[in-house]
């Protein structure tokens, strides 16, 4: 597979540079997509990929580094898989990032789903997010000065009805906010930002009505310094296993029934805790905001856990660009 995708690489690269010596101008720049595929080893997730051999019949599949990072180019842009088979064919700089020449072929938007279905039935998608860490951590982008942990809430993508025409996701779930009117029915993405780089070490997807403390304990990473959380993470057994860990305890305090208010140490020290806390909301923000992840796109926990990481690849790729790698 890597000699098979040696030599397409090498003759796309060929065709590009003869039309850019024949119109005296290079074709498809696009600066961050440029600085992101010389950022990384690609052929470390080809060979991640591997298992997805090519069908014994029927057409020849594509390349898998080729269609790995065409989804890659689907999170950043927020592209359906239709979309996205127009903006390989449209767009040189897509073209180019993915490793497709100019008289090539571009797959389909049926062959892009079953390939990401694929991803999700093989679980690959998690190792391909260990991979990717596994590297920005060789590039020294992850300072493990702490971890940064909380959850936010994503819509299912059908409703709740059950209906012949609005089919129900039987993994989703209803949760009610503490304090807020309504509910959500859908999911609840749990992540864990690295403190400082701001990159997300581990991420995992549950039904919405899942609490926030039954994920925590899996998000640690172990050689942090330390752990932030707001207070629906508190409890003595965890800062008690963080302490046996050697890692300081950044828990908000809250207050029980024979502690109706906290103390105003307490107080202090959850306002210090929240400053460094809330830089968590950056990776939902881009999340929702940018990559229009507010509604899981499909259906059941695999896939979309799956999109997760691969939302999260695509998220480290973009920061450690930003962070100067």
């Amino acid at each position: 597979m890597r000699e098979r995708r040696g030599t397409v690489k090498r003759r796309a690269d060929e065709q590009y540079s003869l039309a850019e010596a024949f119109i005296g101008r290079k074709l498809g720049t696009n600066a961050r997509l440029e600085r992101i595929e010389g950022l990384v080893k690609w052929y470390r997730f080809e060979k991640l990929l591997g298992r997805l051999h090519d069908a014994p019949v029927g057409r020849p599949s594509y390349p898998v580094l080729v269609m790995f990072k065409a989804l890659l180019l689907q999170q950043w842009y927020g592209l359906s898989d239709v979309e996205l088979e127009e903006a390989l064919n449209d767009r040189l700089s897509f073209r180019r990032f993915v490793g497709l020449g100019l008289d090539e072929p571009t797959p389909d938007h049926t062959t892009l789903c079953r390939f990401r279905n694929d991803l999700a039935a093989t679980g690959l998608a998690d190792k391909l997010f260990a991979e990717m860490n596994r590297q920005l951590e060789q590039l020294g982008l992850m300072l493990k000065r702490g971890t940064l942990i909380d959850a936010t809430l994503v819509q299912a993508a059908v409703n709740q009805s059950g209906s012949a025409a609005a089919p129900s996701d039987p993994d989703a779930a209803f949760t009610k906010r503490s304090g807020k009117p309504g509910g959500t029915f859908g999911f609840k993405a749990h992540i864990a930002m690295d403190e400082g780089s701001e990159l997300v070490r581990a991420a995992q997807l549950t039904p919405a009505n899942v609490n926030e403390t039954v994920v925590a304990d899996a998000l640690v990473q172990g050689d942090e310094g330390a752990v932030y959380a707001d207070r629906a993470y508190d409890t003595h057994a965890r800062r008690a296993a963080l302490r046996a860990r050697g890692v300081k305890d950044r828990i908000m305090h809250r207050p029980n029934k024979h502690h109706p208010e906290l103390p105003r140490w307490q107080q202090r020290r959850n306002r210090l805790i929240a400053r460094i806390r809330g830089r968590v909301e950056t990776a939902f923000a881009v999340l929702k905001r940018h990559y229009g992840w507010t509604r899981v796109r499909y259906l059941g926990l695999a896939k979309n856990q799956s999109h997760l990481h691969l939302l999260c690849i695509a998220l480290n790729l973009r920061r450690a660009v930003a962070l100067g790698a």
